[in-house]
């Protein structure tokens, strides 16, 4: 029993920040993403019938630890349903090794869970998996769902996402910049909650929510880079004044900013954003992102240019 999927990376454009239940992975408040082509999960999933120890290797190393029961949560949620002993070997590399921020752990779990439902031929509607996969991490419901996915906090009593817009929908082109960071993800959203600003976000992120929607459905390009830019801000905000004062940006990170804003100055419209993480986003549209991308290399940074990612797929 064995299957392979590949899913896309996601960048949040209005981000979710803290988990109201971090065990279900249940977060405060509906967010928006899209995925970016240009950057993959492709994860191999083969079970044995009867019991033994699962194995996981990502990009080649053993997993152990808090990161190897993230995996089992969501196997286990599988085999359940599944009804018989069984064991898996999973295997799983990211196009990129370096970076922080990048959403690879999104892509990681929606790979996972499809190509292990796949392996057990379980037939699950589409809403099922998407909440067994976030139980593995909570963006894995937008990179399960691809494109531009709106993931809902509570809908019905459920959390999932569901896709808004598709990869061929709107002119969106992001230019990518990966950069190294040792901060865990999870850190900065146990803090969150301790930020004097935390409740202020709840109140504005459910406004934004909307009005990102409707500049998807509107496909207005600008729109979508000047909403997310701001919602960039407004999301390391809370994490510079957590309890931690976590400071998720890099000396690279800023330059970004600068030369994003340089740029615009010069009429070139393109906006940066990040995630919990101190890799950048630009989203800009197909007829400037070369020109973004090259003052981007000038700075000595490497540079991913993507196009928006389809929804997970086998393979």
């Amino acid at each position: 029993m064995k299957s392979k999927a590949i899913a896309h990376p996601i960048q949040g454009l209005i981000k979710y920040h803290g988990l109201k239940d971090p065990v279900l992975r249940l977060p405060y408040h509906d967010s928006i993403s899209v995925c970016a082509e240009a950057l993959s999960t492709v994860t191999t999933v083969e079970f044995e019938e009867g019991p033994g120890e699962d194995a996981v290797t990502i990009n080649g190393r053993s997993v152990v630890g808090t990161d190897l029961q993230r995996v089992r949560t969501v196997l286990q949620k599988l085999v359940e349903a599944y009804g018989h002993p069984v064991h898996a070997r999973v295997t799983s590399e990211n196009s990129l090794a370096s970076g922080k921020g990048l959403g690879f752990s999104a892509s990681g779990f929606a790979a996972l869970g499809l190509a292990a439902a796949k392996a057990l031929d379980l037939g699950l509607d589409y809403i099922s998996l998407s909440e067994i996969v976030r139980l593995g991490a909570g963006s894995a419901t937008r990179s399960l769902a691809g494109g531009f996915a709106l993931w809902y906090a509570d809908k019905d009593g459920r959390s999932y996402a569901e896709q808004i817009a598709a990869s061929g929908d709107l002119d969106l082109t992001m230019v990518i910049i990966p950069i190294w960071s040792e901060v865990k993800t999870d850190e900065a959203h146990k803090e969150s909650v301790t930020s004097p600003l935390f409740q202020a976000r709840l109140e504005y992120v459910a406004r934004m929510v909307e009005t990102m929607r409707n500049a998807i459905a509107a496909r207005d390009v600008p729109a979508v880079g000047q909403l997310a830019e701001e919602d960039t801000l407004n999301l390391h905000a809370i994490t510079m004044t957590s309890r931690s004062h976590l400071v998720l940006w890099e000396p690279e990170t800023v330059r970004v900013i600068k030369e994003v804003q340089a740029l615009r100055s010069q009429g070139v419209p393109c906006w940066y954003s990040m995630d919990t993480g101190p890799s950048v986003f630009i989203n800009t549209s197909s007829d400037h992102a070369a020109i973004v991308a090259d003052r981007i290399k000038s700075l000595g940074l490497p540079v991913v240019v993507s196009h928006v990612g389809a929804e997970a797929t086998i393979t």
